[in-house]
């Protein structure tokens, strides 16, 4: 049985779903810029997850949503927008800006063999939703006005900090209003927002003109699809103290249930042993990876060397070694899918075994590559072959696309020397090697050499000195 780390419970658990099609929602890019390779380890994380429970039988009904409006550029209530930063640095409107990064981010999940949930929500595109998502908060008693927007009081929601393990009480006891603040409580969040006239990215509302908060949106998107109650929320551990808290408190302050039954959590990436982030300017992006000679794959590869619960350290060295090892996986392959040899079902079936039980201990992947490579170390064989391609369904490094054998050139030889060479070539048939070293010596004063090998004699010009 499938068993996964549930980062609110704070222990593996098996994995039991509340139907027959798995329900996953997975928080997706702000395409305010190009996603960088950090960014992308999470979204590799997720295809794991999803290839994971189909290798397990599971169908899925997924959704990762675009972020297009809300996300300010703290991460908090101040600030501006990330997609109005762009829009007005990049001198494109918001829509120019969110469709080309969507694009992009699109195509770096295809290259990455990342196959895209069966719903991708853009936050646009909900913002009536949020809006009766918000006044229904408000009618509720979680939510109130200030001047500046509508704020979710967290005092009103015992269980806030489930997920994180933040004791708010005491703060919760002592908040009073601050002088420069009409918020209840510090760490009391934007819903909505109300709008300056000149703000290029404003709706209608109750409350006036605006746009919603950042963590409304995926609250909304994740019930309009899946439901009240669903199985699985992923995402990347820098979620979890504050957005993830404040979907979990929206959530289940409106519905009154506990609304995801497992939190998935993949880590951090660092680079060169430090933080990676695009204000640090030291992030990569998957083209700037292409440009030095990588492929996509290659990263994947990387990533999957490291479990998705550890922090994941980047430098190019490491990158190159993945390099050199998915190589010579590939090599590998292609020596087991030309031989002709069986091997025996019950080593095959050891190897399944051995597999699956890797990727049911909390998708263990590395320990899944483990039983790959150790796989084929056995005598070459079809069978090993298929295997591995059984056992890419979940790593997904495409190991049916083998690269092709290089064709040597091939040279015009004068007849002469032609006739000379099926000359040697038949007299060593026969053992006269006299004959066949003076021909050899005559091939060669014509400017060839002579290699012999066991698919037969390959000729090629000597070198110009």
């Amino acid at each position: 049985m499938l068993k996964l780390y549930n980062t609110l419970t704070r222990n593996k658990q098996d994995f039991k779903p509340i139907g027959k099609t798995v329900t996953m929602y997975s928080c997706g890019p702000t395409v305010y810029s190009y996603a960088h390779i950090g960014n992308l380890r999470t979204y590799i994380f997720m295809d794991l997850i999803r290839r994971a429970l189909r290798y397990e039988g599971y169908k899925i009904k997924g959704v990762i949503n675009i972020t297009d409006v809300g996300h300010l550029m703290a991460d908090g209530d101040d600030g501006e927008d990330k997609m109005i930063k762009a829009s007005r640095e990049q001198q494109k409107t918001p829509l120019e800006i969110a469709e080309f990064y969507t694009h992009i981010f699109m195509e770096d999940l295809a290259k990455l063999n990342i196959k895209c949930p069966e719903i991708v929500a853009k936050a646009t595109e909900h913002i009536d939703d949020m809006i009766q998502y918000v006044v229904a908060l408000q009618k509720a008693g979680f939510a109130y006005e200030t001047s500046d927007g509508i704020y979710f009081d967290i005092a009103k929601f015992s269980g806030y900090g489930k997920l994180s393990g933040a004791n708010l009480d005491d703060q919760i006891a002592g908040a009073r209003v601050e002088v420069n603040s009409e918020k209840r409580h510090p760490a009391d969040f934007a819903l909505w927002k109300k709008a300056d006239p000149l703000h290029i990215m404003q709706w209608d509302s109750p409350w006036g003109k605006g746009y919603p908060g950042w963590h409304i949106e995926c609250s909304v998107m994740s019930q309009k699809y899946l439901g009240k109650v669903f199985d699985i929320h992923s995402g990347g551990v820098d979620h979890i103290p504050i957005h993830h808290e404040n979907e979990i408190a929206q959530n289940e302050a409106l519905t009154g249930e506990q609304s995801v039954n497992y939190w998935l959590h993949g880590e951090f990436m660092l680079v060169d042993g430090g933080k990676m982030s695009k204000s640090l300017g030291n992030t990569y992006t998957i083209a700037q990876l292409e440009e030095r000679g990588y492929s996509a794959l290659d990263f994947r590869f990387f990533c999957l060397n490291a479990n998705y619960r550890k922090k994941l350290n980047f430098t190019f060295a490491g990158l190159d070694a993945a390099k050199v090892s998915r190589e010579r996986l590939l090599a590998q392959l292609a020596q087991h899918k030309a031989s002709k040899v069986a091997t025996p079902i019950d080593i095959l079936d050891k190897y399944r075994t051995e597999f699956r039980d890797a990727v049911e201990d909390d998708i263990n992947i590395p320990l899944a590559l483990g039983v790959l490579f150790t796989a084929l170390r056995e005598p070459k064989s079809q069978d090993i072959y298929a295997l591995a391609l059984e056992f890419d369904k979940v790593l997904g490094l495409s190991l049916d696309k083998l690269p092709q054998p290089k064709k040597e050139k091939s040279i015009s030889l004068p007849s002469e020397v032609e006739a000379l060479v099926e000359a040697r070539t038949e007299a060593k048939k026969n053992k006269d090697y006299a004959t066949a070293d003076s021909l050899r010596k005559q091939i060669n004063d014509m400017g060839y050499n002579l290699l012999d090998t066991k698919e037969g004699v390959t000729v090629t010009p000597k070198a110009k000195e």
